[in-house]
Parts: C-alpha cells; sequence; structure tokens
C-alpha cells in the first residue's frame, strides 16, 4: 500500500476531461443558441430588429447589478421548482404537483410568519421557513402514499392536488386578506428573508432577497444526498429499475413517499421564498406557473443540480429581460415565451435522441438479420 503522503493525484487535463461528458454539457447550450436563432427569424418576420431586441433583452437581465439581482430573483423560485421536479425523476417519478406545493408552501410560511409573534429572528425565520418546506412536503408526500400503497398514477394525484391547492390557497387569503387587497397580513420583520441590498449595497434597488442563498445550499444538499449518501444510491436505484432495487433489498414504497416528500418540500421552498422574502405575504397569483417552469428548468438541465442553477438563471434573465426588452425595444415580450419554448422543445428533442434513439436502432438492426 502507497504511503499517504508518497501517493501522487493526477490533474492532468486529460485525466479531468476524460470524466466530462461534453455532449450533455453541449445539448442544452445548442438549445438555447437555436431558440434565439428561430427567435431572431420571428422578429424579423415581425418587422423587429433582433440585435437590438437581444441586446435590450441582455441589457434588461445582466446590464447592471439592479438588473442582475432581479434575474437572480427571478430564479430563485424555479431553481427550487427544478430542483423538485429532478429529485422526483431520479427516482421516477414525474411530480407535475410542483405548483400546488409551492402554493400550499407559501400559505404555511405566510401564516407562521404572521400570526407567530414574540420571537426573536433566529427563531421565527427558520421556523417560518421550516413550515412551508413541511407543509409542501406533505401535500407531495400524499401523491407519494397513494402511488406506493395503491399505485395510483403521481401524475394523476399530483394534478388533482394542484386544484385542490389552488381552491384552499384562494379560501383562506378570501378569508384572511388584508383591507382591500387580495393577500394576507404581511409577515412580521422577524421572519423577512432580507434582501440582499442590506449587505451589498450595489444591488440597492433590486428585489434579490436571501432566498437565493437558501436556493444555492438546496442544490448542494441535494447534490450531497443523492451522490454521497445511502438515501440517494436508494432513490436513484428505483429510478433505473424499481424492481431490480426490491430483489435488492431497496424498499421502493418507502423511497418513493421520500423522494416525494423531499421534492414537495422544495417545492415549498419555492414559495416561502416568495411569501417571505419577495412579496412579503401571500398575494393573490403568487405564482405565475412558476411550478411549471421548474419543468422546463429541470429538463434543460438533464436534472443535474448544479445545472438547475445554471438554467434557472437563464430563464430568470429570459423572464426580466423580457420586461425591459418590451419597455425599451418596444418588442412584445411575447418573444420571451416563444424563445423559452423553443428552448424546451430542443431540449426535449435531444433527450428523445439520446435515450430512445439506440433502441430503435437496436430494433432495426435485428429486424434486418431476421
Amino acid at each position: 500500500m502507497i504511503p499517504l503522503k508518497n501517493r501522487k493525484v493526477d490533474f492532468s487535463y486529460k485525466k479531468i476531461f476524460s470524466k466530462i461528458d461534453f455532449k450533455v454539457i453541449m445539448a442544452p447550450i445548442f438549445s438555447v443558441i437555436l431558440a434565439l436563432l428561430i427567435g431572431a427569424i420571428i422578429l424579423i418576420i415581425a418587422k423587429r430588429n433582433p440585435l437590438l431586441a437581444y441586446k435590450a433583452l441582455f441589457k434588461g437581465a445582466l446590464g447592471n447589478l439592479p438588473f442582475i439581482g432581479d434575474t437572480l430573483c427571478r430564479a430563485t423560485p424555479v431553481i427550487f421548482t427544478g430542483l423538485a421536479v429532478a429529485f422526483a425523476f431520479k427516482c421516477g417519478l414525474f411530480n407535475i404537483g410542483v405548483e400546488g406545493q409551492l402554493l400550499m408552501g407559501a400559505l404555511a410560511a405566510a401564516l407562521v410568519g404572521h400570526y407567530v409573534k414574540g420571537l426573536p429572528i433566529y427563531i421565527h425565520l427558520p421556523l417560518s421557513i421550516l413550515a412551508g418546506a413541511l407543509v409542501g412536503a406533505l401535500w407531495s408526500a400524499l401523491a407519494g402514499l397513494l402511488k406506493a400503497w395503491r399505485g395510483v398514477h403521481e401524475v394523476i394525484t399530483t394534478i388533482m392536488l394542484n386544484y385542490i391547492a389552488y381552491s384552499l390557497t384562494a379560501f383562506a387569503i378570501e378569508r384572511l386578506r388584508d383591507g382591500v387587497t387580495t393577500k394576507t397580513p404581511r409577515v412580521l420583520t422577524s421572519a423577512e428573508l432580507k434582501p440582499i441590498s442590506n449587505f451589498i449595497s450595489g444591488f440597492a434597488g433590486s428585489t434579490l432577497n436571501m432566498g437565493f442563498i437558501l436556493a444555492l445550499i438546496a442544490c448542494w444538499l441535494i447534490y450531497f444526498i443523492l451522490k454521497k449518501t445511502v438515501l440517494g444510491y436508494e432513490v436513484k436505484a428505483v429510478g433505473f429499475n424499481p424492481l431490480a432495487a426490491e430483489d435488492g433489498g431497496i424498499k421502493v414504497s418507502k423511497n418513493i413517499i421520500i423522494a416525494m416528500a423531499i421534492s414537495g418540500a422544495l417545492a415549498g421552498l419555492a414559495g416561502t421564498e416568495r411569501a417571505l422574502g419577495m412579496h412579503g405575504a401571500f398575494v393573490s397569483g403568487i405564482s405565475p406557473g412558476l411550478g411549471f417552469e421548474g419543468i422546463a428548468v429541470a429538463l434543460l438541465a438533464n436534472n443535474n443540480p448544479f445545472g438547475i442553477i445554471l438554467s434557472g438563471i437563464l430563464f430568470g434573465g429570459l423572464a426580466s429581460g423580457g420586461l425591459y426588452m418590451d419597455m425599451s425595444a418596444n418588442v412584445p415580450q411575447d418573444i420571451v415565451l416563444i424563445i423559452q419554448a423553443l428552448i424546451v422543445f430542443f431540449a426535449v428533442v435531444n433527450f428523445l435522441a439520446r435515450f430512445k434513439k439506440p433502441a430503435l436502432f437496436n430494433r432495426k438492426k435485428k429486424e434486418g438479420a431476421a
């Protein structure tokens, strides 16, 4: 055995790059480039200058620190929802109910943030965050329990739970509304996710808050769970092949429920950031489809936690930059929705090409041999 002090670590570029799957890295980049090219063609047809439009889009997303702050703020909830979708998918589950889990988590965080009084910030804020994550986890775990217990498909149950969440939160906001506005009473200062501008003055004027730091921590934590823990191994094993996992002694039902609960907790944290940071309350329309946008973010990132950060920032930049593009270049913000849809479309095409094409070719070869 070689002593530790005499061991040599190979830091050669060849060794490092041999472990990188460049196809996986380049596919999202090409998806974005193709989407922007087609978007440019659409702009030309609409008699708009694509160079001016994209310049305004880029400036609105990354032009200065306040703009960057708005981009990161818009990216924060979709990083959480992207993680939620990705973690469930690692277990072979398609959590389509992230939107409802986000709403339930946001409502819980807002209620604890306002009605629980007399606590210092170092207790009240974590308690409010925990409430949002816990309610999101419980809401999602219902679908996991039905899947594990009765074999009910999670797509059906999560969609139905979405509608229940819409109705429950609408009822709650109507009963608890603050005056004439359709929102709950504002959370106490001891439960607020403070603006980043309190610590970095350059972000003054932006909506970025400490929720973004929480999202980065969540990405690292999910990566650690998936790569370094027994739970992560079992979740991925169930996702690859539940029958083989069960034969290997892994409890499939338990992991389905746990995976859905963790997925729901992440979605609940997305709502928590909106309630405690962005709005300071649960407001009507708190989520303009952020849960469904997380599906696109996870897909573009190939369900990689750190890739989700980049794809979340991309979608955040398109959303925040689109507003500036609309105002400064007189280009309808709808072009951003087209670009987002094209990015997702090309990402799906790449996914199908990588995972379906080989099987199709093998089948044709067997038929030809026969």
